[in-house]
């Protein structure tokens, strides 16, 4: 009688998923006086950097790709930052929305988000008014929400997306714009170095979330 081979595990099955169920508390999941989340870290130095600068932040990040949650996450570990900075193998689209309580990110960071071109891919865009709506409960009043891309043609449509959303307040270097000249951080993402170190331009877009019953921008 045959018997079925056993099915190899994949690489990186080990990679930390999220709690399963429908609601998960952040709190439960890193250490800090305030949190704070990267959609997307890749390799995570962003991450790295930012928990090793702010001492006083808890960072979560969502990474679709196994292979980076893992190392990233066992980064973090080694670096003894493991309580106060994770990385899960999960996508944000169906990630966030399982995310609470209410109101207690303090930051969310995407950065250099949606390699997609192609009409038929418009459905992958990471941001997307579903997104925003995701962030907007998620964020504490005037909690902010840090976007850069080195393609101006998708920092503009960012900015026409989110100005329809009233929500949120850009909070920019200048009144009335999301745009900053720099990375107020303290950390970067490869992307960012590599675009910085080929001369090429960063757009980096703010906004502040609106407090509940504020009219008009954040003074």
């Amino acid at each position: 009688m045959l018997t079925a081979r056993p099915v190899p595990p994949r690489p990186y099955d080990d990679a930390a998923r999220l709690p399963e169920g429908d609601s998960v508390d952040l709190r439960s999941l890193v250490r800090g006086d305030w949190i704070e989340v990267e959609i997307g870290p890749g390799r995570g130095w962003f991450l790295v950097e930012r928990a090793e600068a702010e001492p006083r932040a808890g960072l979560l990040g969502l990474e679709i790709r196994r292979k980076w949650a893992a190392v990233v996450d066992g980064r973090l570990a080694r670096r003894r930052l493991g309580e106060r900075a994770r990385v899960f193998a999960e996508d944000a689209g169906s990630a966030l929305p399982r995310l609470g309580p209410n109101g207690s990110l303090r930051r969310v960071f995407v950065h250099f988000p949606d390699p997609w071109w192609k009409k038929r891919h418009q459905k992958r865009l990471v941001l997307s008014a579903r997104f925003l709506d995701e962030v907007a409960r998620l964020l504490e009043p005037h909690g902010e929400l840090f976007v850069q891309t080195d393609v101006e043609e998708r920092a503009h449509d960012y900015e026409t997306l989110v100005a329809r959303d009233v929500r949120f307040v850009p909070c920019g270097t200048v009144p009335g714009s999301a745009r900053i000249g720099e990375n107020p951080y303290i950390a970067r993402s490869p992307r960012e170095r590599r675009a910085i170190a080929d001369g090429l331009p960063v757009h980096r877009l703010r906004w502040s979330r609106q407090a509940a019953g504020q009219v008009g921008p954040v003074a």
